[in-house]
């Protein structure tokens, strides 16, 4: 499907930059206008700092940057994720999280790709997003992804669906 994943560089910034831009119209478009349309969520400033420590990602296709996210793993890495209601995450090993997954449109099925990217890294994933984001919620789903309760995240005022998948013995 897509050609490469890789680190995103500072010159890439403009073109994630209109990506966002993008997925805030596609999110606004489907029902979802809150998540990312009022605060213009993410700020170019951490971007910026997101590909400064290497955790930004870029997806390309014929040469093109088609969607971004990013990616950490570790033990306890999302704060935001020590505190679950109404629910449990479904294993305390390390794991990975990815965050601010985003497409330019031309190309689909990014979302997919790029957890199958992160399942190829590690198998323990967790991911959260907002409650009008059905579009998200579907994609990970179809991906594995489990329902695990509600988080909250300390740059929005409404609670996030936090979804978990850990598949520890297949890829």
């Amino acid at each position: 499907m897509l050609d490469n994943i890789r680190n995103a560089e500072i010159n890439d910034l403009p073109r994630i930059m209109e990506i966002f831009a993008h997925a805030r119209r596609f999110m606004a478009e489907h029902g979802n206008p809150d998540q990312w349309g009022p605060d213009n969520w993410p700020p170019e400033d951490l971007i910026r700092s997101d590909i400064e420590c290497g955790k930004c990602r870029v997806c390309i296709q014929d040469g093109e940057i088609v969607g971004t996210f990013f990616y950490d793993q570790g033990k306890n890495i999302e704060p935001d994720y020590l505190k679950i209601d109404d629910g449990a995450w479904l294993d305390d090993s390390d794991y990975g999280v990815i965050h601010r997954v985003a497409s330019s449109g031309k190309v689909k099925g990014i979302g997919s790709a790029c957890i199958h990217w992160a399942i190829s890294r590690c198998r323990h994933l967790r991911i959260d997003t907002h409650k009008d984001n059905l579009v998200m919620q579907n994609m990970l789903r179809k991906n594995g992804f489990i329902h695990c309760g509600t988080i909250y995240v300390r740059n929005g005022s409404e609670p996030r669906m936090a979804f978990e998948r850990t598949d520890m013995k297949q890829p």
